[in-house]
């Protein structure tokens, strides 16, 4: 029985969306519980700092091997070999498995080694003591890069049978590990525990896979080779894009270190609204990118252009429907999200107040961020790692320009930083410059995805009319919502009082179904085609 439920098939992108969509808002919902778990237990302070900033180590090397590099190559590469021969695909796959071991054990080991060295560059504004506490933490989680990695082998292979099931609980598992090691590891072990929970869900990521991806008919063989056409096809489509995506993490790296460098606990303030602010990028925008990658995969090596551009084009669409009026109500209750997840135990007021401002910089970047992931799988269907590489970069290096300048801006009196803080409402805190980090990540992203829809509208040559009028429904829609939203929060302010969790829920819940109301409505009398996707609406 469960061996079947692991096997289920999605036969269409809409399926597939929905089922991804919900696996990542239960994983995400774990998420929230890990965070809130930590915030309770550390509070905004250095343990917390020191947790994050290890992470960045093994993150890295799995964000550009694995998650920036090879999961954007392997699905196209491998729809070819299928089609032509079932067996040849999965030998393929075998070899790619070997291979992939070796490299990422190597990286791991000479990070293992060097890893002192590495640290130093990460946590600038640490202590010394600090920085020492950083170093085990950091080696321990180099399992993870190694776990997720094979795992990722076994995900491509399933997004292309369209398994869509148990792909999307994967990340569900590697939650609940982390949430196990806050339960019952930290306890015994300390700090060092939260590393072990890393690496519980690492494991747990992958066995979750292994079932389903030989059910579908792959076995595995012990051939090694480095020079395998597949390898050597698959390391020159994954180079640019690891050079993108080395870009983007050398990005957090540097984001990282420049939160060191300011009031303690603004490494977990800054990670804790990062969480968040990624919970509807991933319900929606992610996850509607990866339900279409096998479609746009399949449509470009077929080369059948108008169902290529037809699956693109109507993706975007359902993106806007549903992303508008969450990026509004995320800036709206920015200050009730914060207080309702993460408000408990060790994390104050204060780190209430300086984290839901950086939510509210982050969300105003959630609309461009959504778009990232279907534009730029559109371009690995194409097999043209270079162009969203080549803008990943671009967008990187204003990132960091961006935030060194508002760093530098917010380092004495002056007209922005006034209005920010009374826009954000944290005027009254000595020390709120890690707000100009957020924003500097929401100015850098709408950048990237403006120039990869300009990019991809030349290279088809899209006809942006059949999407245009759509969309301006879709935006008036989040207009009316975001209005009314407001006055209605304005109202439940005089009838309960924000003193105690249930006030706070109460108005949070009631803004959001007052505006969801109001869009929907809208919606419906602006005939906007994508409110048929709602239950009651079909």
């Amino acid at each position: 029985m469960i061996a079947k439920l692991l096997s289920i098939e999605s036969k269409t992108i809409g399926a597939a969306a929905l089922l991804l969509a919900g696996s990542t808002f239960v994983s995400r919902l774990l998420g929230m519980l890990r965070d809130r778990l930590l915030a309770s237990h550390f509070g905004a302070g250095e343990e917390l700092d020191i947790y994050f900033a290890a992470f960045r180590i093994p993150d890295f090397i799995y964000g550009i091997l694995i998650a920036g590099g090879f999961t954007a190559v392997f699905l196209p590469v491998f729809s070819e070999y299928f089609e032509k021969n079932k067996e040849e695909a999965f030998r393929m796959v075998s070899n790619l498995l070997n291979v992939l071991l070796v490299l990422l054990a190597g990286f791991a080991f000479l990070l293992f080694l060097f890893m002192p060295f590495f640290i130093q560059f990460v946590t600038p504004g640490f202590s010394e003591a600090a920085r020492e506490a950083t170093i085990p933490l950091a080696r321990l989680m180099l399992l993870s890069p190694i776990l997720l990695g094979i795992s990722a082998v076994f995900s491509g292979m399933l997004q292309y049978f369209g398994k869509f099931f148990v792909y999307s609980l994967a990340p569900v598992l590697y939650n609940f590990g982390i949430i196990v090691g806050i339960l019952f590891f930290v306890p015994v072990f300390g700090l060092i525990g939260l590393a072990w929970g890393v690496v519980l869900g690492a494991i747990l990521h992958f066995l979750i896979q292994l079932h389903p991806a030989f059910h579908s008919g792959f076995s595995w063989k012990g051939t090694l080779s480095f020079f395998h056409p597949s390898v050597l096809r698959m390391g020159r489509l994954t180079l640019p894009r690891m050079v993108g995506a080395a870009a983007f993490h050398i990005n957090l790296v540097v984001i990282t270190a420049l939160a060191s460098t300011l009031a303690v606990g603004s490494i977990a303030v800054l990670n804790f609204a990062n969480n968040l602010y990624f919970l509807p990028i991933g319900m929606v925008g992610i996850s509607l990118a990866t339900a279409v990658f096998p479609m746009l995969s399949q449509a470009a090596a077929r080369k059948e252009e108008e169902v290529f551009q037809e699956n693109l084009l109507t993706t975007v669409r359902k993106v806007f429907f549903f992303i508008i009026p969450i990026s509004g109500l995320m800036f709206l209750l920015r200050s009730h999200i914060i207080r309702l997840i993460l408000g408990t135990g060790e994390f104050g007021w204060t780190d209430i107040r300086l984290t839901a401002a950086v939510f509210g910089a982050f969300a105003l970047g959630v609309f461009f961020q959504s778009l990232v992931p279907l534009f730029a799988r559109a371009f690995y269907a194409l097999k043209d790692t270079k162009t969203p590489t080549l803008i990943g970069i671009a967008s990187v290096l204003t990132n960091v320009v961006i935030a060194l300048a508002l760093l530098w801006l917010f380092s004495f009196p002056n007209f922005l930083l006034r209005f920010l803080v009374s826009f954000l409402d944290v005027a009254d805190l000595a020390d709120a410059r890690v707000i100009a980090l957020p924003l500097a990540v929401s100015l850098s992203v709408a950048l990237q995805g403006f120039l990869l829809a300009l990019f991809l509208k030349r290279r088809l040559g899209l006809n942006m009319r059949k999407i245009s009028g759509p969309l301006n429904r879709i935006g008036a829609s989040g207009i009316v919502m975001g209005v009314v939203s407001f006055f209605a929060l304005q109202g439940v302010f005089l009838l309960f009082p924000l003193d105690t969790f249930w006030n706070v829920l109460l108005q949070a819940l009631i803004v959001t179904v007052v505006g969801c109301i109001a869009y929907v409505l809208m919606a419906k009398l602006l005939k906007v085609e994508e409110i048929k996707l709602l239950p009651f609406f079909k």
